[in-house]
């Protein structure tokens, strides 16, 4: 199978990673864009990658503004594009908030789109609803991190079992595209989700959950296929996984998430998906679509 440059829609870095609190003991850190190309995309085929800013305070040590992803994407461009993000709580800390203002200069300076939104809102408070009324307005796409509960979960915004939440929120804004992300979403793919279980990676054979009605009644709404969430998704059942792919392969992107130096899990999920191809369960025409056609068309490439 001939390699096709891919696009990854979920990435994170650093301008200066000597300044970056590390996650752990062993020294772990966000990665600065070259780092990126050099230590993953290079044997993930990687050509593009949209970097996100990590703007709210919750489950982060360290923030990522809008200003340093547009300067990454700025000394990069033919390799790095960027988001830029709003905390819905930005300006009055209000739901009338005129946050249209910060979007129309973000979108001046070249950015794509908006997010990752991590502010641990839920889905459908009316600060979160305002935000994505400008979004909507200003035809930028949103990436979200979905959590399962305000309290005990650091961050990421709120929705129920079931995601009624982001339902309100995709019937209220049909032109806002929205791509769905983090473990409470995708373990919504399948029936056997529960409280309990919504947060980790669930296993098992699919038997088509919340997610897929949700896909086949909401156009405005994209998956991202980036962290062990989404590869946990797609490879725990093989069989469903290419069903899954074919039918809605016109709104699922090719994500990595690579949060930290020494993650795994991008390689895993690039194998899966090409033996997918390379036996025949995945069409190629899909396959394109999948880790590039669709990122092209989102990002107006």
């Amino acid at each position: 199978m001939k390699a096709i440059p891919k696009i990854d829609i979920h990435a994170h870095a650093v301008l200066w990673p000597e300044l970056t609190v590390p996650y752990n003991a062993k020294g772990a850190r966000k990665l600065t864009t070259d780092e990126l190309f050099e230590e993953y995309y290079s044997r993930l085929n990687v050509e593009k990658c949209v970097v996100l800013p990590m703007l709210s305070p919750e489950g982060v040590s360290d923030t990522v503004p809008p200003a340093e992803a547009a300067m990454m994407a700025k000394a990069d461009p033919e390799r790095v594009l960027w988001f830029c993000n709003l905390d819905p709580r930005a300006g009055k800390n209000s739901p009338t908030a005129n946050l249209g203002k910060l979007l129309e200069h973000y979108k001046a300076l070249g950015a794509r789109g908006v997010g990752e939104l991590t502010s641990h809102l839920y889905a459908d408070d009316p600060k979160m609803d305002n935000l994505f009324s400008h979004c909507e307005e200003q035809e930028m796409p949103v990436i979200i991190h979905i959590s399962p509960a305000l309290d005990g979960y650091g961050y990421g915004i709120v929705d129920d079992l079931g995601l009624p939440r982001l339902e309100r929120m995709l019937k209220k804004h049909p032109k806002l595209k929205i791509l769905g992300h983090s473990q409470p979403f995708w373990s919504e793919i399948g029936d056997n989700v529960t409280e309990e279980n919504r947060n980790k990676y669930v296993t098992g054979k699919v038997i088509p959950g919340r997610l897929v009605s949700l896909l086949r009644e909401y156009p405005n709404l994209l998956c991202d296929l980036s962290a062990g969430s989404g590869a946990n998704a797609l490879m725990r059942d093989r069989d469903f996984a290419a069903g899954f792919l074919e039918e809605f392969s016109d709104r699922i992107f090719y994500g990595c998430d690579i949060c930290m130096s020494g993650s795994a899990f991008p390689f895993e999920l690039d194998a899966f998906l090409t033996s997918l191809v390379e036996k025949g369960e995945l069409s190629g025409e899909n396959y394109y679509k999948i880790v590039r056609g669709n990122a092209e068309k989102l990002l107006h490439l």
